[in-house]
């Protein structure tokens, strides 16, 4: 008979396993294993001490630890897309990256207003969030965050700095929500943006006719 054979996994994922924990790539859950690039994105958040921070998809709580307020910690399970925010004053998370664009545009509509948010999307998002006018990857997606939102590229993460590592590079961005929001019905807006979007070999006003 044939030997099988035997894959070898890391203290860390072990430890993990021990925990109960599972982990399902095809879901998202790339967890974020290095402590450098964790430290830095809660600073950048520049939190304070009586600031409530909203975190999604905490992973192992790696993140979670490094919050002032960790010790007042309030666990809340479900899908963020269908779950209606509590206060924060500040977002950090590591995000699963299928949900990046509506839950950007459910942060920017989200009242009361919060301070800022620091979060971690596939490279090319995050390049789509800052791109300017005449960009190859500027879009409606530009266009409506830059609207509602000041939006900096922090910094680029490789995809080795996870656990399992994704296919995709990383980026961190910062988003600082514009308070007054422009006077403007934002669901009539976007379906302006949207035709002009539809088609990109097209005028706009061949777009409009």
């Amino acid at each position: 008979m044939p030997k099988e054979k035997t894959v070898k996994k890391s203290r860390q994922h072990q430890a993990v396993q021990k925990q109960g924990i599972n982990f399902n790539k095809d879901f998202g859950q790339h967890i974020l294993k290095n402590p450098l690039i964790v430290t830095s994105m809660v600073e950048k958040a520049a939190l304070r001490t009586t600031d409530v921070v909203l975190e999604v998809g905490p992973g192992t709580g790696n993140m979670t630890v490094k919050f002032p307020s960790q010790n007042k910690l309030q666990l809340m399970i479900g899908d963020v897309l269908k779950t209606e925010l509590p206060f924060f004053d500040v977002c950090v998370a590591n995000l699963p990256y299928q949900i990046s664009s509506p839950f950007v545009f459910k942060l920017l509509l989200h009242r009361p207003f919060f301070r800022c948010a620091v979060l971690m999307f596939q490279r090319e998002f995050a390049q789509r969030l800052v791109a300017q006018p005449g960009d190859k990857l500027y879009c409606r997606l530009s266009i409506n965050t830059q609207l509602l939102a000041r939006v900096d590229l922090l910094m680029k993460v490789g995809k080795n700095n996870f656990r399992p590592p994704p296919k995709v590079e990383s980026s961190v961005v910062r988003i600082e929500p514009r308070n007054p929001p422009p006077p403007i019905n934002f669901q009539e807006w976007d379906g302006l943006v949207r035709i002009c979007f539809s088609r990109k070999n097209k005028t706009l006003g061949a777009a409009f006719k």
